[in-house]
């Protein structure tokens, strides 16, 4: 089977997001068996600097939804950042899920020379041909805020493993 720009983003997205929900119950289990709330987590850092545990979700969020909808040529959903509980967070990747699950494999399909322009917050936007966006920009953004959302638990004591990060658990 040939490779697809579908099926390299959605099902990857699909699969690392999956895997993110199921560290959200295992956070809260842990936090629950040591008798703390779990709200705790959500300003986790390892560095000063760095954005909190709450933002490493949003931002994998928004790079799954921003991905998928510029490759189709959509708009890309807005999604309020006001998650306070993992509730909220479940509900945001949720959301992103139904999403990604939305936008048929006809709309991504094709997408390798769409113009991808990124606008940037305190700089001129970016811009890619789709294949590009996905490959050197979209999945590697993805990934590291995917990643540093799980050292950031296992930093705290969530018993996670590698079957955990690749969703295999």
């Amino acid at each position: 089977m040939t490779i697809t720009m579908h099926s390299a983003s959605v099902p990857i997205f699909r699969r690392q997001l999956g895997a993110l929900l199921n560290w959200l119950d295992k956070a809260e289990a842990h936090a629950a068996a040591r008798k703390f709330d779990s709200a705790n987590y959500l300003q986790l850092r390892l560095a000063p600097d760095m954005l909190p545990f709450v933002s490493q979700i949003r931002i994998a969020s928004d790079t799954a939804k921003g991905c998928v909808a510029r490759l189709a040529g959509q708009e890309v959903p807005k999604f309020e950042d006001n998650e306070a509980s993992f509730a909220d967070l479940r509900g945001r990747v949720r959301r992103t899920l139904d999403f990604i699950d939305s936008v048929p494999a006809s709309a991504i399909d094709g997408s390798e020379a769409r113009k991808i322009v990124l606008p940037m917050r305190n700089r001129d936007p970016i811009e890619f041909d789709g294949e590009a966006y996905l490959r050197h920009f979209a999945l590697p953004n993805f990934f590291f805020h995917v990643g540093m959302a799980y050292a950031l638990l296992r930093h705290a004591g969530v018993e996670l493993g590698k079957a955990d990060y690749l969703g295999t658990a």
